[in-house]
């Protein structure tokens, strides 16, 4: 683990290190609009999900 910490503490591997959880979330923010937007879809409210996206 100390290893780890070494390699992303260097100055070439912060940036790196800062963008692979800002990717992660995201990924799981633009999953999860998408479920919820197919559920609105599947229960007809098909205009809601315009409504939804432009809040």
């Amino acid at each position: 683990m100390e290893q780890f910490l070494e390699i992303i503490s260097k100055p070439d591997n912060i940036p790196i290190a800062i963008m692979a959880p800002l990717v992660a979330f995201f990924v799981w923010l633009s999953i999860s609009q998408g479920l919820r937007h197919d559920r609105l879809i599947e229960e007809g409210k098909k205009d809601a999900v315009y409504d939804e996206m432009i809040r």
